[in-house]
């Protein structure tokens, strides 16, 4: 009995790992005296989990995000910003500067394979090489703090509370529980919170987006009146599975997503040409992955559409409670000194079931204890997912998602706005990447990167480019024509030069060939240009190639597939036993097997 519910919760996680809100603001505390801001800006980054690119109402999207629109119209919106693929990477190049291989997270630690975890720097944790932005502003005289999700490790020196936040509340995990402390896959035996580095237990009345910005308040109240500035680091949960949200802010949605997902990319498609965020006259692809809406029964499109609206719901809550910090920084007299800068990890999560009455797809939430019942989807004991047909059109009019170098899975909307910056609701087309994040905030309070060393030990430096010029409107572009950015996830590769992307993806989504796409024109990776300019495919491939080398990119041993190997690090994990793992594994292959024959079929 413990083996199959432990064989059926491994599965679902393969498949998936891809209270009231209490509106009220009693966390707003008005000041009877506002403190003096400090010369130096604040800096508040935030983080959201999976959000597609058109996902926010300034960037196409139906679900109402009135907090984030106001801050894009109070600053620069950028349409061309690229993030890793998946999560744990893109944070750590997020706050460090510097490539993900190089940093020690490659990929995320649940999907690395055996073969590579030999090597140093594919442990999925952050080393000891590279410094965090939070380290270095705290050494600057930086009040800093991070509320929400961390995933960058556990082991010594490896939490937030060791790599630069003099307070903090995180999850180590890459996911988890919305409503309480529960995990969302197998692979862990309970959600891993710790506050300032210890161990941590939930409230009773936990909800994940108001819960991290009440604390984010918290932290930033209790050092305010001494002058001096803060970073605040708020990586939300949301949106990443499981999808829940309150039932008020579900209640907005229904009805909303009833025509289907087809009919919502190409809203999205329209509202994003007309907000300028997409040149007119862009084709998209059809994703061998997005399904039939019409030949789904009336019972299925139902169900499908509300897990959509918990989706959107998810999004709105998450903007709400933002606004409440910003609320919050009004009245104690900061929010003009300081700079926000809101972005997402990757693009949307596709790896929902396509049909969620599956035995996999009810097993495994059966055996976390969650359901998967229409009516309380969303809510606390509910487990609540999108499928790749909505998540294609969370990514509109971008092609792939979340796991997939497409453009889906890493062109991700980034806003900045704030003290001293002069955009007004400017919208900037130039190429920037996750690795200029640190450099730009470095740049905007004055901080210097370490040159070659700090705190005694050798570092590796920093690769992003400064986009305060950008910010400034004094160039057009920091990135030059010939200037490469590549990336690499789990076989998955791009290379980004002037409005080029090389591209390969691997089966069984991909072909594995190497593609070229001008995706400043062509943002829906539609038109290959390989054959039509195959000198510029050359130099880009030897571009990639020493992106490889100097990055120290390891292959993938052979017959790996991401999930497939999620599957069978948990059951290391929580089986502990090989022999039966052996076992088990032609089990859980025939699956993937199924599957790849599916796709390979639609194609």
């Amino acid at each position: 009995m413990v083996i199959a519910r432990t064989l059926s919760s491994a599965l679902f996680a393969a498949l998936l790992l891809h209270t009231s809100l209490g509106q009220s603001e009693e966390a707003i505390v008005e000041p009877e005296q506002v403190p003096v801001a400090s010369a130096r800006p604040n800096i508040l980054l935030v983080l959201a989990d999976d959000l597609g690119f058109s996902d926010l109402g300034s960037y196409g999207s139906e679900i109402n995000t009135p907090t984030l629109d106001a801050l894009a119209q109070e600053g620069v919106r950028f349409t061309n910003y690229h993030t890793a693929a998946n999560c744990a990477p893109a944070r750590a190049m997020l706050l460090t500067g510097v490539d993900a291989h190089l940093a020690g997270v490659p990929n995320i630690p649940e999907m690395l394979a055996p073969e590579q975890q030999r090597h140093s720097h594919y442990q999925g944790v952050l080393g000891s090489n590279v410094v965090t932005v939070a380290t270095l502003l705290e050494g600057a005289g930086y009040h800093t703090y991070m509320a929400g999700k961390w995933h960058l490790g556990v082991g010594d020196g490896q939490l937030p509370s060791q790599r630069g936040f003099q307070r903090t509340i995180a999850l180590a995990d890459s996911g988890a529980d919305n409503w309480e402390q529960r995990p969302y896959i197998p692979l862990y035996e309970k959600a891993n919170w710790y506050a300032d580095g210890k161990e941590y237990q939930l409230p009773d009345d936990f909800y994940s987006s108001r819960f991290l910005v009440d604390k984010a308040i918290e932290f930033i109240d209790s050092n305010l009146d001494d002058g001096q500035p803060f970073f605040a680091y708020l990586p939300f949960q949301a949106v990443h599975i499981p999808v829940q949200a309150p039932q008020e802010f579900i209640d907005r949605y229904m009805g909303v997503y009833d025509g289907g997902w087809d009919e919502l990319r190409e809203q999205r498609l329209a509202r994003a040409v007309e907000l300028g965020i997409v040149p007119a006259g862009i084709d998209m692809v059809q994703m061998s992955t997005t399904g039939d809406w019409d030949a789904l029964d009336a019972g299925q499109r139902r169900y499908e559409a509300k897990r959509m609206a918990v989706y959107g719901a998810m999004v709105e809550a998450m903007d709400f409670h933002l606004g409440r910090l910003f609320h919050y920084l009004k009245a104690r007299g900061q929010y003009e000194n300081t700079i926000v800068i809101f972005t997402s990890d990757n693009g949307a999560e596709a790896s929902g079931p396509a049909d969620p009455d599956s035995l996999v797809a009810r097993r495994g939430p059966e055996a976390l204890g969650y359901n998967t019942d229409y009516e309380s989807l969303g809510l606390k004991g509910s487990y609540n997912t999108i499928s790749p047909s909505f998540a294609s059109a969370a990514a509109s009019p971008l092609a792939y998602y979340k796991f997939y170098a497409g453009e889906g899975g890493m062109r991700v909307p980034l806003i900045v706005a704030g003290a001293g910056l002069p955009g007004q609701g400017e919208l900037n087309h130039a190429f920037s990447f996750v690795t200029d994040i640190t450099p730009t905030i470095l740049s905007l309070t004055g901080v210097a990167a370490p040159e070659g060393r700090f705190g005694g030990r050798p570092v590796e430096p920093m690769i992003g480019r400064d986009l305060k010029p950008l910010l400034k409107q004094e160039v057009t572009r920091v990135y030059g024509a010939e200037d490469a950015v590549g990336y690499e996830l789990a076989g998955h590769a791009a290379l980004f030069q002037g409005d080029y992307k090389l591209l390969s993806i691997r089966p069984p989504l991909g072909d594995g060939q190497w593609r070229l796409y001008d995706i400043v024109r062509d943002p829906g990776e539609t038109i290959d240009l390989a054959a039509e300019q195959p000198v510029r495919l050359q130099r880009m491939l030897s571009a990639y190639a020493v992106y490889a080398r100097d990055n120290k990119v390891l292959a993938n041993p052979p017959g790996y597939d991401h999930m497939k190997q999620l599957v069978i690090n948990t059951l290391y994990q929580r089986l502990q036993t090989p022999v039966l793992v052996g076992l088990l594994t032609a089990l859980i292959l025939l699956p993937f097997l199924v599957a790849y024959r599916a796709r390979r079929k639609v194609q």
